[in-house]
């Protein structure tokens, strides 16, 4: 890792898929599940899940663009979620579940939005991509039972239905990326 990193903060339904997937990238630092985009101050998962605060679930994640780019971060989020599906992730509905990207610079504005357009031009998607793109606000860290639950909690149910089956996706499709 070099000493230059950047944060990308993800929304795509549960924030336990997304964690479980981005800790496995190579250039990756760090990867933190939390919430961001709504109103309340210091929201928890209570609050969030009950869909009143407008707060997604989300992952922050600390990388070295010298080792993967954000680019690179867009085509595996792209992959592992269905950003055709409006606050909705499978079973997982509601806002808390939106999919966002909420760009930390101008830079990843940019880049976001030329993502989107080529996968919209070559009809990646049976439907259009719902994705919100928004400029990034506080992030608030979740409670510290979540931090690292697919690893902490590999036989859990929701684990074994819902998120394995993404790690295994992402293991497939972008295997030269992993750790």
């Amino acid at each position: 890792m070099s000493a230059q990193t950047e944060t990308a903060i993800l929304g795509g339904g549960c924030f336990w898929c997304l964690e479980a997937v981005f800790e496995q990238l190579k250039g990756v630092a760090k990867v933190e599940s939390g919430y961001t985009g709504g109103a309340a101050p210091n929201p928890t998962y209570e609050a969030v899940c009950g869909g009143k605060t407008g707060h997604a679930e989300v992952i922050r994640v600390t990388f070295d663009p010298a080792v993967i780019s954000f680019r690179e971060l867009l085509e595996v989020f792209f992959v592992i979620h269905d950003p055709t599906t409006l606050n909705r992730q499978g079973a997982d509905v509601g806002t808390q579940y939106r999919s966002a990207i909420f760009y930390t610079s101008e830079e990843q504005r940019h880049t976001t939005g030329e993502v989107i357009q080529e996968l919209t031009n070559a009809k990646t998607f049976a439907n259009p991509i719902v994705t919100k793109v928004e400029l990034a606000q506080e992030f608030f860290k979740a409670e510290e039972y979540h931090q690292g639950y697919y690893r902490a909690n590999p036989d859990r149910g929701y684990c074994q239905m819902v998120v394995s089956p993404k790690v295994a996706k992402a293991r497939a499709a972008f295997a030269p990326k992993l750790k």
